[in-house]
């Protein structure tokens, strides 16, 4: 999949194409179906599937001091992106200057002459352009003004829940990992290089590999999990089972949020390694030991709860 950031650089070979617009923070069901439907449109006219979004997320811009929510990272959502076999995703930036730029510029700009759509695909409360002037109703005009026909997918749902990126968030911040999981079509996770930290898992018997949170990224629930832990290996991932805690380390009077993940049978050095780690359940909150006695027995438990977990079928890896 390339990645393009200017819509003056879309080559030829890209243009003409199928265009799916949205955030697409979390990839969730909804996402998918929009982006598998943007995919079929590009295979019956022998075109590219693109899928047009923007960094930073737009909240971020006109929210600059409101706590991390992103589901997915851009790389996460690059990867997910190309998984569902999306062949350009165009990234264009946003900022204050972008957000004044108005519905009929966004569509005359960016999809008739950046773009050359054939077909854009949104989901059913699109709105765009500045001060959200523009929705559906007004794309249908304007594609049949200029020549590209639109496809408006309705809201996907999930035991009467609409899997929206707004509902994950809820999930993940008290802890139901499964529920945002059955939402998403995937586990969720958290991404990054693995760093040195202060050994203290190895002093206590239980070695970990930490990673630190991107400043965007969701705070989900503090506490330990089960966990499966991705490294890539011969252009693949090889996920490990493991157990993580996610907090601030009140034992040991930590200071900020670092997510220290124990993989169970692993006895390798991954510093500087790049990995995944995704969510399965939610055993417990974090909270403050009696001394190392304690924190080990405690460890002890969490270590063979998350075993349990993970040896469930219905927590399989592939279980989405």
């Amino acid at each position: 999949m390339r990645i393009i950031r200017h819509i003056s650089s879309v080559p030829k070979d890209l243009q003409g194409g199928a265009v799916a617009v949205g955030n697409f923070d979390g990839i969730h069901r909804g996402h998918q179906a929009l982006i598998s439907h943007c995919r079929g449109l590009a295979d019956g006219a022998r075109g590219p599937a693109l899928a047009l979004t923007f960094e930073p997320h737009p909240r971020r811009t006109f929210q600059p001091d409101a706590p991390p929510f992103r589901l997915t990272p851009f790389r996460s959502k690059a990867r997910l992106l190309a998984g569902l076999g999306v062949d350009c995703l165009v990234s264009l930036h946003f900022d204050l200057q972008v957000s004044r730029q108005s519905a009929e510029s966004f569509i005359s700009d960016v999809l008739v002459q950046g773009l050359g759509a054939r077909h854009v695909v949104v989901g059913y409360d699109f709105v765009f352009g500045h001060r959200r002037a523009g929705n559906v109703a007004m794309l249908r005009e304007a594609g049949a003004k200029h020549g590209f026909e639109v496809s408006v997918l309705e809201p996907i749902t999930h035991d009467d829940d609409v899997c929206s990126s707004t509902i994950i968030r809820v999930d993940l911040e008290t802890g139901r990992c499964r529920r945002a999981a059955e939402l998403l079509g995937h586990w969720w996770e958290i991404e990054g290089r693995v760093r040195d930290g202060e050994k203290r898992g190895r002093q206590l018997g239980f070695p970990t590999a930490n990673l630190h949170l991107s400043p965007s990224a969701l705070r989900p629930a503090l506490g330990v999990y089960a966990i499966r832990f991705g490294l890539e290996e011969a252009g693949g991932t090889v996920w490990h089972p493991g157990v993580a805690n996610l907090g601030n380390r009140p034992t040991f009077d930590g200071k900020g949020i670092i997510l220290e993940s124990h993989l169970f049978d692993f006895d390798r050095d991954i510093y500087g390694r790049h990995g995944r780690v995704a969510f399965v359940e939610h055993l417990r909150p974090e909270r403050k030991f009696d001394g190392l006695d304690a924190i080990k027995a405690q460890i002890a438990l969490d270590c063979g709860q998350a075993r349990d977990v993970l040896a469930d079928p219905a927590n399989a890896q592939d279980r989405f």
